[in-house]
């Protein structure tokens, strides 16, 4: 039987890393998903929160200068920024490696080559490398993230469906049944943010104007579970990662936002868990 696992993301929380890690337990979560921190002794503090409370790691590595890529950065500076990263997150046993990498300008001649050097670090370090799928970075639409995938056939992604509605402007997965069972083939693993036709994050979730993308996501999610058992995959991991800077929603002139982060993501981990055990706990 194939086992859902909930992590925390460090995106958005507000707090040390001893709370965040407070919280993933008092939520039931599985483990937490962020960056190792450079600083020896912040890594030493990340390891011991992590193995006092039995969560998992998969830890976040972004290339070429940081969330939004310097659009000069060149392949080597991004597999080198990939490098440092894997080996500043080995020392904590991560369950695996999620990388927003690449660049969405590059030729596609240049894209492949370079996940096809992605692909021999994962041999190379002897930990799975999950590539997100992102706006700015080589998996920004579904269409070039499938020519990459037929090309590189070892790749392995991270589903972040909401970032390719945002860009097709359209809930896009509904689309092609034969692209997204390609996308769901070569799945690792999923960030559970509800985007719709004008962004990649819905205001709230729970509200029910937008019920209508939260169900389509639900429906895309469920194959990517389907084909994840059809694999024998035991653990299907995923990370509820509504977030901010500029995803969430903010009132005009107050800036207030319009709904809680962590109640945001609490709420999408239990809707999973729900959906989930309804469907697999059989």
């Amino acid at each position: 039987m194939m086992e859902l696992q909930i992590y925390k993301p460090l995106w958005g929380h507000v707090g040390t890393f001893a709370d965040a890690v407070d919280q993933a337990v008092a939520a039931g979560f599985d483990g937490i998903e962020g960056p190792v921190p450079e600083d020896s002794e912040e890594q030493e503090s990340m390891r011991a929160h992590l193995e006092k409370q039995r969560l998992g790691l998969i830890a976040e590595v972004t290339t070429g200068g940081g969330y939004v890529p310097d659009p000069k950065a060149t392949p080597e500076r991004h597999l080198a920024d990939l490098r440092r990263g894997i080996e500043r997150s080995l020392p904590l046993s991560p369950r695996f490696i999620n990388t927003q990498t690449g660049l969405d300008a590059w030729p596609m001649a240049i894209q492949i080559k370079f996940h096809e050097k992605v692909v021999g670090l994962t041999t190379e370090y002897g930990v799975p490398i999950s590539v997100e799928t992102h706006r700015s970075r080589s998996t920004f639409s579904p269409w070039v993230t499938r020519d990459l995938l037929e090309a590189v056939p070892e790749l392995m992604i991270t589903c972040d469906f909401s970032h390719w509605c945002c860009v097709a402007e359209r809930l896009v997965m509904d689309d092609d049944p034969a692209l997204l069972a390609l996308v769901a083939n070569r799945c690792h693993h999923i960030h559970a943010r509800v985007g719709y036709d004008q962004g990649p994050q819905v205001p709230d979730p729970r509200a029910p104007e937008y019920a209508v993308a939260v169900d389509r996501h639900r429906a895309w999610w469920q194959i990517l579970w389907n084909e994840r058992r059809e694999r024998g995959c035991e653990v299907t991991t995923f990370t509820p990662e509504f977030g901010t800077d500029g995803y969430l929603h903010l009132e005009p002139y107050t800036q207030k936002p319009v709904a809680d982060l962590w109640e945001v993501n609490r709420w999408m981990a239990a809707r999973l868990t729900e959906w989930f055990d309804r469907d697999y706990s059989k």
